[in-house]
């Protein structure tokens, strides 16, 4: 049997490695991020090479750079929010670094994942799982925000857990892309696509919800 103090440790080590976890993905993202932004801006490399036919649309192509820049900020200010570290110690700065965080998702990054949406890969039913995915990263980020505002800290808590699950899903597309593939089921593009597109945001929140139905938000409220 393990004691209390122990259960606390094991508690501590597995945040800060999660923790640390989230930071070296957000520094793969801004791998990912910097070949489509470095002078001269290729439109011919990785997942552009799938976009020419919508390439040439202005309201596209600045929806694509304006997302991916402001999505990788979301990712790393959103992991952030979750060192208690920060939470408990620096209260002021993980206020501010979340009122950075809202306002790129409900101004900027949701809204330019919106548009994207509507021309994604995947056809139909890509259209609708990203047109999902933006509609409710928008709406858990606007009622974190809503509750925190209230100062109904739990409930904040609880759809800041869900924010970041949609948030995570840049990473976690890539993720099951390169599983479906790695695994070699022999699918078509699109398809492994649309498989991904689903599964990036499903999977995330179904497992940030059993992080929460688990009382993952005690450790956060804890002293």
């Amino acid at each position: 049997m393990t004691t209390l103090k122990e259960n606390n440790l094991i508690t501590k080590i597995g945040c800060f490695v999660l923790w640390i976890g989230l930071l070296f993905f957000c520094y793969l993202m801004f791998n990912v991020t910097i070949p489509y932004i470095t002078p001269p801006f290729p439109t011919d490399i990785d997942f552009l090479l799938t976009k020419q036919k919508v390439i040439r649309f202005d309201l596209w192509r600045w929806s694509f750079y304006i997302h991916i820049t402001s999505s990788f900020f979301v990712l790393l200010s959103g992991a952030t929010q979750f060192s208690k570290t920060i939470l408990q110690r620096y209260t002021r700065l993980h206020r501010n670094i979340g009122k950075l965080y809202v306002t790129l998702i409900l101004l900027i990054s949701a809204p330019s994942g919106l548009i994207m949406a509507f021309y994604s890969n995947g056809g139909v039913l890509g259209h609708i799982a990203f047109i999902l995915q933006a509609v409710l990263w928008w709406g858990f980020t606007y009622l974190s925000y809503h509750y925190i505002r209230q100062r109904n800290v739990r409930e904040h808590g609880r759809f800041m857990f869900l924010s970041y699950a949609m948030t995570f899903s840049a990473v976690s597309l890539r993720a099951f892309i390169f599983l479906i593939g790695w695994l070699n089921f022999d699918l078509q593009y699109n398809t492994t696509y649309l498989l991904a597109a689903w599964s990036s945001w499903t999977f995330n929140l179904l497992l940030a919800g059993l992080v929460i139905k688990l009382g993952g938000l005690d450790y956060f409220f804890k002293k």
